[in-house]
């Protein structure tokens, strides 16, 4: 079994999930005792969040390399980045270690892909929706990207520092959320991406008639697999 290295804190409440659902996966497939071999670097949210804010990117590629490096020379095979949105520095990162990044991005679109959707809705921090780094790699697969409008980036963006990053679950905020996919179902979309790792906190199937593709779950699954991978 492949040891998988896990960069998480981003929130930790989000991380807790991806460790719970790479073990579930895991357990379901061997069966018995087993588990994941599962390495965690968890980093401290505030720092990130306030180079987010501050637009030092390269700030938060530093601290996150350094997150990377450490769990290959512990023994990782592949890294798991726990976050929609720091998928930006990537490459960045990447260029720090030998073992690959598992890209959030990319486990969606695959799914995507097999599940027949070329037009879907995408959910996440403003910068996920707003910036190429993740859409790219959505269009780059075939599938057309849907955003909110100006105002709702916004909504959507506060409830997930505001409350979802805090652990705070709110009924008013769901009503928003679905309010805001019920429009992208309106425009056309195929499907929903939650493309935050906190919004499947919020936001289950059982809220909304569009098909739910939950970022955590695609990605954890995808690192479960590759853990019980001996061709990777």
């Amino acid at each position: 079994m492949k040891t998988i290295g896990l960069i998480g804190g981003m929130s930790w409440e989000s991380t807790v999930t991806y460790y719970c659902l790479i073990n579930e996966a895991v357990k379901e497939k061997m069966g018995g005792l087993h588990s994941a071999k599962i390495l965690l670097y968890s980093v401290d949210f505030a720092e990130i969040e306030e180079y987010q804010a501050k637009g030092e990117w390269d700030k938060s590629a530093e601290v996150l390399a350094q997150a990377a490096v450490s769990l290959e020379k512990a023994g990782a095979d592949f890294i798991v980045i726990c976050t929609n949105t720091m998928h930006k520095v990537v490459p960045q990162i990447q260029k720090q270690i030998r073992i690959p990044i598992i890209h959030i991005a990319q486990a969606a679109a695959s799914v995507l892909k097999e599940q027949g959707i070329c037009r879907v809705g995408l959910l996440g921090t403003k910068y996920t929706m707003t910036q190429e780094f993740y859409k790219s790699k959505l269009i780059e697969a075939g599938i057309e990207v849907l955003i909110p409008n100006d105002t709702d980036i916004e909504i959507v963006n506060n409830i997930i520092y505001g409350e979802l990053c805090l652990g705070m679950i709110r009924e008013e905020s769901r009503k928003e959320y679905i309010r805001i996919i019920d429009q992208m179902m309106a425009d056309g979309a195929q499907g929903v991406i939650l493309g935050c790792t906190e919004i499947g906190l919020l936001i289950k199937q059982e809220h909304t008639e569009l098909p739910v593709f939950d970022t955590t779950q695609i990605h954890a699954a995808k690192a479960a697999e590759l853990s019980m991978d001996s061709n990777m």
